[in-house]
């Protein structure tokens, strides 16, 4: 089936990373940035191993350092908790959608919008998440992280944000009160010269 084949390919591509220092960049992924996100990401993975099916938890280095496995757990609903809350670390809940209508939906029913990604090889369906696909900054075909400044407006949607943000052309905007003033220009009733 594909979505076995699918996962199995994401399982064997990600078994492929490696961790270690993030200032040697033949790592691929670093620590966490202290204890306390550490532990909020092991209390997701908790979360997730309950949940859901666990198919890949990676080992962690044995290193100094705030390490957190990498992990993919497979859920059956959007409704589930892993699958509705930003992370922030190392976890990918993985669900099996009868088709792409059913993923979009699927999609949008979070209540946070940072960042959204399809991978397709149908233009007709990359158009579709153009339009129906509500988050702030929206991938096709790439990865989902690297927004460049000046470039991209790091604007999430929903409980991710409030559109554009600082880096984005937009981000002034945020600091201005529109005026419009309106005149009659047809001047009626006006004295000449005063």
């Amino acid at each position: 089936e594909i979505y076995d084949k699918v996962v199995d390919r994401l399982v064997k591509a990600t078994k492929a990373l490696s961790m270690g220092p993030s200032e040697d960049p033949s790592y691929y992924l670093g620590a966490v940035i202290d204890n306390e996100a550490k532990q909020k990401i092991l209390s997701y993975q908790d979360i997730a191993m309950r949940e859901g099916k666990v198919l890949y938890k990676s080992e962690i280095p044995d290193r100094e350092g705030h390490y957190v496995p990498i992990m993919i757990v497979g859920v059956e609903s959007p409704s589930n908790r892993i699958a509705q809350e930003e992370v922030f670390g190392p976890l990918l809940a993985v669900m099996r959608v009868k088709d792409f209508d059913q993923a979009i939906q699927w999609a949008n029913t979070s209540r946070f919008g940072l960042t959204g990604g399809v991978f397709s090889r149908s233009p007709k369906n990359l158009e579709r998440a153009k339009k129906e696909f509500r988050v702030g900054n929206l991938y096709l075909n790439r990865a989902t992280t690297g927004a460049c400044v000046g470039r991209q407006p790091f604007g999430g949607a929903r409980m991710s944000g409030t559109g554009t943000q600082a880096g984005g052309p937009d981000y002034l905007l945020n600091f201005m009160n529109p005026r419009i003033t309106t005149e009659n220009t047809m001047r009626r009733g006006f004295a000449p010269g005063v």
